[in-house]
């Protein structure tokens, strides 16, 4: 008889160590992030998420004033080591005020190593999208509601008039928009921030 350990236990191992070294990266690239921040914190980062927005992309701010509401997720951190996560909190705005605070949490596995921060802003283009968004407890990219996001190279203009989906969304890196991406089961949660 060998000394091997079952294959379900080695792979408990690697992602007991996977965790660790994921945890780490947060420490070690967001020590601050550890904490929740403040909601004046959060409504700050918001503002300036939405202002690098509109200055980026052409006709965001109109695009903007036509959506029902926005929830933005400013400095959404990821980090990876073959087994990933990302965090982030931001608000939801409608009419231009914050109205509730939420939080995003994701997961994944694969081939990935690094970390990055990230803005996400999510446009509610309907009633019913609004609604349905607000109304439920743990929203789920892809399954409550399916986002379409938006890739718009250098120099083009956001058409208002060519984008019919109920909710849409945008993904912004340390170098603009991010294409390539997906927001497909990563979970929006509201937060009480009253205490």
């Amino acid at each position: 008889m060998t000394n091997q350990k079952p294959v379900f236990q080695r792979a408990s191992y690697l992602r007991k160590a996977a965790m660790a070294i994921f945890t780490l990266a947060v420490a070690m690239f967001n020590p601050v992030s550890a904490q929740a921040d403040s909601t004046a914190e959060i409504d700050v980062s918001v503002n300036v998420a939405l202002e690098r927005f509109y200055q980026e992309v052409k006709g965001a701010r109109v695009f903007a004033q036509n959506a029902k509401g926005l929830l933005v997720l400013p400095k959404v951190f990821k980090a990876g080591f073959i087994i990933g996560g990302e965090y982030g909190e931001g608000a939801l705005r409608i009419g231009g005020e914050t109205v509730d605070y939420y939080n995003i949490v994701a997961g994944s596995f694969g081939l990935q190593i690094g970390a990055e921060k990230k803005d996400i802003i999510i446009a509610f283009m309907t009633d019913e999208a609004l609604a349905g968004f607000r109304a439920s407890n743990g929203w789920e990219a892809g399954a409550d509601g399916n986002i379409a996001l938006v890739n718009i190279g250098a120099g083009e203009r956001l058409d208002t008039t060519t984008l019919k989906d109920p909710i849409v969304g945008f993904v912004f890196g340390v170098k603009g928009l991010m294409a390539d991406l997906s927001l497909k089961g990563a979970k929006i949660t509201k937060l009480d921030k009253s205490k």
